[in-house]
């Protein structure tokens, strides 16, 4: 297993078969991930189209996240932990001034995410919202939303199936209140 310290990513290419394995190494951890079709980039991961598709926001096994072009992009096909977000956009340097009063440089997903995504071409004006792997925002009957602790315990993971070429981006998100309080590292593999 590959390891993203706190407050980083990473990017891989993941054939279509292939299956990408996210694991919570420590517990209450949030991966930011985004998907790209290999062979054309400007396909890329939708959550309004995942939300079209699958009828549901409360995205686990069995869903598919879907791209722009109403392509299956992967299948969740185990999730230990169930509770993922697709809502929030990834944080950067302006969101860490609004929710935290951080005026000085912090990382953030964004910037981490346009890293790994660089050596393939992709600029960042392309990032879309990403699929929050194990966050737990949760809403109230008027719709106002809130970032609560991940209900992930160490150990907890979810698979992959590609139903494409894809290049993969992963965080080890950078926001406190996403991550219950501090920042923790994320483990992905391949594992066929």
């Amino acid at each position: 297993m590959k390891v993203i310290e706190p407050k980083s990513g990473a990017s891989l290419i993941l054939k279509k078969g292939e299956i990408l394995k996210v694991t919570d190494i420590e517990g209450v951890q949030v991966s930011d991930m985004l998907l790209y079709n290999l062979n054309n980039h400007n396909e890329k991961i939708s959550s309004g189209k995942t939300f079209d598709y699958e009828e549901t926001i409360l995205l686990t096994k069995g869903n598919f996240l879907w791209s722009n072009h109403s392509n299956k992009m992967v299948e969740i096909i185990e999730d230990t932990n169930g509770r993922n977000d697709f809502l929030l956009a990834p944080c950067d340097r302006k969101t860490m001034k609004h929710f935290y009063n951080i005026s000085e440089y912090h990382p953030s997903c964004y910037e981490n995410l346009h890293k790994g995504l660089e050596k393939f071409g992709i600029s960042k004006e392309t990032i879309p919202s990403a699929f929050n792997i194990f966050m737990n925002v949760t809403f109230n009957q008027n719709g106002k939303i809130s970032v609560d602790p991940p209900t992930s315990k160490a150990g907890d993971y979810i698979c992959f199936k590609a139903q494409m070429d894809l290049i993969v981006a992963l965080t080890a998100c950078s926001a406190l209140d996403s991550n219950g309080g501090s920042c923790k590292s994320i483990g992905y593999e391949v594992v066929s």
